[in-house]
């Protein structure tokens, strides 16, 4: 039986500031490090070990993962870093602040791009500082790949073919897994694990720094979920 871990990172530096961040490449705060540090130490009190460790590409779920392996004295476990696991990309969002953006646009529409499973933000455009197509980390991918906006729905599509390729791969063959990644990210790979509704998906928050831990048979169903706190 196979185990599954899923982390959010940590708080970041935009999430303390109120901003929207998607793929604007930002640290952790240091209470964020302190999520980490503690998910890294949860894990090592459940006993849990890894064979394989995943993360995206943005720094904030990298320092997470490393953060969580050390502490769990685990720090030298394989791990693969991907475009995939990035944080669903909020468009012409990325940058502003959360409230200011809701007293210009309304509580409700920014509700509803924050919220919605197939509602787009507005697009980025290429010439903005926030913008991803020159970013030397995305430079091996076909630029029109790269998103200009994201809602849940199409993070997802842009997630499963990582699941499809790696993950399930290494579930079904014994192997346990801890995944790094993002609030959206991981909430797309929750859809898909507990078949949860496009309505029902709306309501569920991950939490900064708190490991979620799965449990599968070999096919893939989950026989156990376990959220892991102090």
């Amino acid at each position: 039986m196979s185990k599954l871990v899923l982390i959010r990172h940590g708080q970041s530096e935009w999430n303390l500031e109120n901003k929207f961040t998607g793929w604007i490449d930002v640290d952790l705060s240091e209470k964020g490090v302190e999520e980490a540090k503690n998910a890294g130490k949860l894990i090592k009190e459940h006993g849990l070990k890894f064979d394989q460790a995943y993360t995206s590409v943005l720094t904030r779920a990298i320092k997470t993962l490393h953060y969580a392996l050390e502490e769990s004295d685990q720090l030298w476990v394989p791990e693969t870093k991907t475009w995939r696991l990035n944080e669903r990309h909020y468009g012409g969002l990325q940058g502003l602040n959360k409230k200011a953006t809701a007293d210009k646009y309304g509580d409700e529409q920014v509700h509803i791009w924050r919220r919605s499973y197939d509602v787009l933000p507005p697009k980025i455009e290429d010439d903005s500082k926030y913008s991803q197509v020159h970013d030397r980390r995305y430079a091996d991918l076909d630029p029109h790949i790269i998103p200009r906006t994201e809602n849940l729905k199409v993070c997802l599509k842009r997630v499963m073919p990582f699941w499809e390729d790696h993950i399930a791969p290494d579930l079904l063959a014994g192997k346990n897994v801890i995944i790094a990644a993002h609030g959206n990210s991981l909430r797309a790979l929750t859809k898909y694990i507990e078949n949860i509704s496009d309505a029902d998906i709306m309501n569920l928050e991950m939490k900064t720094g708190e490991p979620v831990v799965y449990t599968f048979d070999d096919k893939l169903n989950v026989t156990n979920k376990e959220k892991l706190d102090d």
